[in-house]
């Protein structure tokens, strides 16, 4: 398009598509294909040569994933994107695009429950070290590094805590040391850009907001092409000594004729191809229809939050309201920093019955869903500490926020009458 567009709105509907060059179709083809015609031995060398860009093999790449990757790059201020299988293939491939055995990475405390076992002990068997620093005190990142640190790791708006992490302190921490930050924005799409405080890489579990309808699995990695992979090579030696699984290549000299993509060019190339964690084009389709809904969805996740939220905070039953616009001190400054467009359809809060009157108002939900998931256009809730949370031990759960009293929701798109009715019904029942 002639003018460039800027605007989310715009970009979750236009960016990287116009129309099929074969058929003139507007909607994006499911191109539901494992293998590509080479036009001469010539084009098949030079696309496995990274000489050129191209279609080989759905392993690695798919012409409806593409236009998903494109979308989100754009609309994130990203370079390139990957698309992968899932948000926890997401997370291990950002890590592991950087780190090898012996190597370490330090991460926020607060964090998803699948993503810390993920950290601490998959990544752990496979030599990898997760150093976990509470992001209320963003030196403490400092203090975790060493020569073998490759890179940072956080989530923009942490579930069950909800206080927005520290982007720009912890950013320009990591590049005075030559480590990139990867943030996890998968609760805050188009509320937070973490590109634009200094992040070098954004993932998303694409199940949440992202696609929106509970129907897809997927993940995505994208590329900020914002960090000087060459400026400390012994800091980064993934990215600047050969790398013997592509024919001796050096990805942050390999990736150049392309653009700034190596981080990303070296992630398709070798990760996705060997450990095979594709998406599949039908899935990066149903995601490519959600993205073109989701400036809506955001906003108005974000109003019916704060509604129940507030609602919340007036019942006497409640002991605990846990949601950006109800922390104080540094998790308010935070807030007012990072999520002045809205805070996310996310919150949590704490019975003063405690675990038992937890269960007791999970049981009694009718209009909510009680599942893991969040980010669906229905609302949903959950205990955390017996379910997304329950493979940690009791002060891993402490350090997360996940006490055993704790129910999260995901607040939805119904009206928010009809939000309220249930909660207070399941709110009654829950005294027992």
């Amino acid at each position: 398009m002639s003018n460039q567009p800027k605007h989310p709105e715009t970009l979750a509907l236009h960016a990287g598509w116009r129309r099929d060059s074969a058929t003139n179709s507007v909607a994006v083809p499911i191109y539901q294909t494992t293998s590509y015609q080479f036009d001469s031995a010539e084009h098949a060398a030079k696309l496995f040569g990274l000489q050129q860009l191209g279609n080989i093999y759905t392993r690695i790449m798919n012409p409806t994933n593409d236009v998903l990757e494109q979308r989100l790059a754009a609309i994130e201020g990203g370079t390139a994107a990957l698309a992968v299988g899932s948000g926890q293939a997401a997370s291990a491939f950002s890590v592991q695009n950087l780190a090898k055995v012996g190597d370490n990475f330090v991460c926020s405390t607060d964090l998803y429950g699948g993503t810390w076992n993920l950290f601490a002990n998959t990544l752990k068997d496979q030599g990898i070290e997760a150093r976990f620093v509470d992001p209320n005190d963003p030196e403490g990142f400092a203090r975790a590094t060493d020569d073998r640190t490759r890179a940072y790791y956080a989530e923009t708006l942490p579930n069950p805590k909800l206080i927005a992490f520290p982007i720009a302190e912890v950013a320009a921490i990591g590049r005075s040391f030559g480590v990139p930050l990867i943030m996890d924005n998968t609760a805050a799409p188009l509320l937070v850009r973490p590109f634009d405080h200094g992040a070098a890489v954004v993932m998303y579990s694409t199940t949440k907001y992202i696609g929106g309808h509970g129907t897809s699995i997927g993940g995505i990695v994208i590329d900020g092409g914002n960090f000087d992979w060459e400026a400390n090579p012994s800091r980064q030696p993934a990215m600047n000594t050969p790398d013997p699984s592509y024919h001796g290549a050096v990805w942050s000299q390999a990736a150049k004729p392309l653009g700034p993509i190596a981080y990303i060019l070296k992630m398709r190339v070798t990760l996705l191809r060997d450990l095979g964690a594709a998406m599949a084009p039908m899935n990066a389709f149903l995601f490519i229809q959600g993205i073109e809904t989701l400036p809506l969805r955001m906003r108005e996740h974000s109003r019916n939050a704060l509604a129940v939220a507030n609602y919340l905070a007036g019942r006497k039953d409640v002991s605990r309201v846990i949601h950006p616009a109800h922390h104080k001190g540094i998790g308010a400054e935070r807030t007012a920093k990072y999520l002045p467009h809205g805070h996310g359809g996310l919150m949590g809060f704490e019975l003063a019955g405690g675990a038992d009157a937890g269960r007791r108002f999970i049981d009694a939900l009718k209009l909510f869903y009680h599942v893991a998931n969040i980010g669906d256009a229905r609302s949903l809730a959950i205990h955390p500490a017996s379910t997304t949370h329950s493979q940690l031990t009791e002060s891993e759960q402490a350090a997360t926020g996940a006490t055993p009293g704790y129910v999260r929701l995901s607040i939805g798109l119904e009206h928010i009458d009809d939000i309220l009715a249930d909660l207070s019904q399941a709110l009654d029942a829950a005294k027992g």
